[in-house]
């Protein structure tokens, strides 16, 4: 049996071949829970065909959306999930606006620090698989004073060309540097010359992965900046 459960969709980032939604259940105008659509392939991304509106458009930030789910698939820290009707549209029902956003978001609190440990080219980007047993959510929507956003490639000293793009900010006194899996985001600044650029105000969808080599990562699912909304 289908459900449709409504949305502020506030991701729409990179996953394997296709893309990972997720976005805060509105339930007669209040902010419900997090839902993650998922489908059901190995990797549970969400195609193009599946997550698409009727016109053939795909969903964007700050969309609101009536979503059709089957029933609810959460996976440990990953309760948000709900595996999608790959056989129905997805229906845009409105916007949201700056001042949504900030009635939901996230209580201030570190991003799952745990035994957090980082990457050679982040911090506090990721913590160990043995963490996640005392972990009960992967999605977080967070509002950073200063967002910086540098694209460089963490690879070039070891033969790898290929430039990325990290997000950098403080939040609750602690400092992060993130991969950033916004589309969007990554194609405008890899436009750019290497370097770091200020974005300013910004409201982050921070999303904790799947396991991966012994760690789960964490990933800026979406930028929505104040000077650009």
């Amino acid at each position: 049996m289908t459900h449709r459960k409504t949305i502020i969709c506030l991701a729409n980032s990179r996953k394997h071949s296709g893309r990972c939604i997720a976005g805060v259940e509105i339930i007669e105008s209040d902010a419900g829970g997090w839902i993650r659509p998922v489908s059901a392939r190995t990797g549970s991304e969400v195609s193009e065909e599946e997550r698409q509106y009727k016109d053939g458009s795909d969903p964007r930030l700050l969309d609101i959306i009536s979503v059709p789910l089957l029933k609810p698939v959460g996976l440990g820290y990953q309760a948000e999930n709900w595996l999608l009707d790959p056989d129905k549209y997805w229906n845009k029902t409105g916007r949201a606006t700056w001042q949504d956003l900030q009635a939901i978001e996230s209580d201030a609190e570190d991003l799952w620090l745990g035994s957090a440990q980082d990457t050679i080219s982040g911090l506090n980007d990721r913590v160990t698989t043995g963490d996640v047993a005392d972990i009960d959510d992967s999605l977080r929507l967070i509002r950073v004073d200063e967002l910086e956003v540098a694209v460089f490639a963490p690879g070039a000293n070891f033969g790898d060309p290929k430039r990325k793009v990290q997000g950098r900010f403080t939040y609750c006194n602690i400092s992060y540097r993130v991969w950033i899996t916004d589309p969007l985001i990554e194609r405008e600044f890899r436009a750019k010359a290497d370097g770091a650029y200020a974005l300013g105000e910004s409201f982050l969808t921070i999303s904790l992965g799947e396991p991966h080599e012994g760690y789960c990562y964490k990933m800026i699912a979406a930028v929505i900046s104040r000077n650009r909304i």
